[in-house]
This record gives structure tokens, C-alpha cells and sequence, in this order.
């Protein structure tokens, strides 16, 4: 019996899902940036800066950073840790490349290297980097335990992982108000500034079927890491969670 995950709120075969997420990104790799300045009116960009600085990098350190196509996360790791090396890991080609020419815009050319790979299955090195971060990516992987397993087999003794993702609102009028937000004014947006209403359809429903807070950290703590927690930005809309291979 072929196994069933969820894309989006539609259920779908588990060997079908990474074919159809590559499919999503593909598609919105263009305006990929341009769409979160509008989707969060630019708050991405702080979040992005609190995680950094929450991860705390240390100069001469190696970061693999996964789903990190246009490279976000890993211009911020690279201003703040002097010497530190990056290693860029997504799946999607056209992500990859929007990130490159982000990289040659910034004029960020050295010390970063761009990795076309599956989260599930990484091609790297056990026991190698310092630090994994994953933003905004791990709820479109198929099997997240599986991801997780593979960046604890990653990262060094002492290392540390984190992730920054979409997550439960926890005030209940706040969450009413960003539910019609997410479902009634995000797509229309993504279809007027990236000509492509169906996949931030089918981003908005992805929020919605990744585990809590909670969840999510009970997932971290069963791969094996440690001092596993959490910290919500703007309410719960986003957390960031941590854990430590010890």
C-alpha cells in the first residue's frame, strides 16, 4: 500500500510530495524575496536578524544551512562570524540560483558554497559542521524525522541546530486575524506579484498542518539532541527552536 503525507490540506503519495514541493519553488524562486517583504511587510527580515543573533555564531565556524536557497541566513552568518564558512544546501535548482546572483549582488563571494541536495538524505560529511540552521523549510520536507536524524548526524560534537519556522499563534484573536490574512489576501497577493496564486495556496495550508511548538520539540528532542527549546517571535506566527548535539 503506497504511504499518503499531506500537501497542503490535499493528501498525496509520500513519493510524490518532493517532486511537487521542487514544483511550488520552482515557480515563486523569481519573487521569491520580493513576496516575503510583502507577506510580512518586511518583518521576515527581523526575524531572520533575531535568529542569527540567537544562534550566536563563532568566527572560523562551518554552517550548513538547508532550504537556504536565496541566502538569507547564510549573508547574515557570514557578516556576523568573521571567517566562517557556509555550505548552502536546497533541493530546488532555481532557488539555488536566485541565491548565487543574490551572493554576486552583495559581492559575497568567497567563503559560501551552493549545494543542490535533499534535506532527507544530505551530501555531507558526518559529524563536520558547527552549526545547521534550516528556516522556513523543514515544514515542506516529506518525512521530517528523517531530516532531523540527518542533521544530527551532521553537526559535531557540541554542535547546534536550529530552525526557524512558521508556527501556532497562540492568542486567539490574533490568530483569527492572521488566519484571514493567510487564507484571504496571501495567495491574491502571490498571484499578482508572482503570477502564481495556487503555491502560496498551498504555503498558507503548509503552516497549518506543521506540528505546534510543543510537537515540534518532543520531534528535535527524539533525533537525539539536547537543552531542546523553544522561542516564539511575533506571537507564536513564528519560533525558533534549538537543540544541541552533546
Amino acid at each position: 500500500m503506497t504511504k499518503k503525507t499531506h500537501f497542503g490540506y490535499r493528501e498525496v503519495d509520500s513519493d510524490k510530495k518532493a517532486s511537487m514541493v521542487k514544483g511550488v519553488f520552482s515557480s515563486v524562486a523569481p519573487k521569491y524575496d520580493v513576496m516575503n517583504d510583502f507577506m510580512s511587510a518586511g518583518v521576515h527580515r527581523l526575524w531572520k536578524d533575531d535568529f542569527i543573533n540567537k544562534l550566536n555564531p563563532q568566527k572560523d565556524s562551518k554552517l550548513l544551512d538547508v532550504a537556504g536557497g536565496t541566502g538569507d541566513i547564510a549573508f547574515r552568518y557570514l557578516k556576523k562570524a568573521k571567517g566562517a564558512n557556509v555550505t548552502v544546501c536546497d533541493i530546488n535548482h532555481e532557488m539555488l540560483k536566485a541565491g548565487r546572483k543574490n551572493a554576486i549582488d552583495r559581492n559575497i563571494l568567497d567563503n559560501i558554497e551552493w549545494v543542490c541536495g535533499d534535506a532527507e538524505n544530505l551530501p555531507a560529511p558526518d559529524n563536520y559542521y558547527d552549526y545547521y540552521t534550516i528556516a522556513f523549510g523543514i515544514r515542506n520536507v516529506t518525512n521530517i524525522d528523517k531530516a532531523l536524524a540527518e542533521a544530527y548526524r551532521v553537526l559535531k560534537t557540541g554542535g547546534r541546530f536550529m530552525c526557524l519556522e512558521f508556527s501556532k499563534v497562540e492568542n486567539p484573536v490574533l490568530a483569527k486575524i492572521y488566519d484571514f490574512y493567510s487564507f484571504n489576501i496571501i495567495p491574491h497577493v502571490g498571484q499578482f506579484v508572482a503570477g502564481d496564486k495556487d503555491s502560496y495556496q498551498y504555503l498558507v495550508e503548509s503552516i497549518r498542518k506543521f506540528p505546534s511548538q510543543n510537537e515540534f520539540n518532543k520531534m528535535i528532542a527524539a533525533a537525539g539532541f539536547d537543552n531542546v527549546s523553544y522561542t516564539n517571535l511575533t506571537g507564536g506566527v513564528v519560533a525558533i527552536h534549538s537543540g544541541w548535539k552533546l
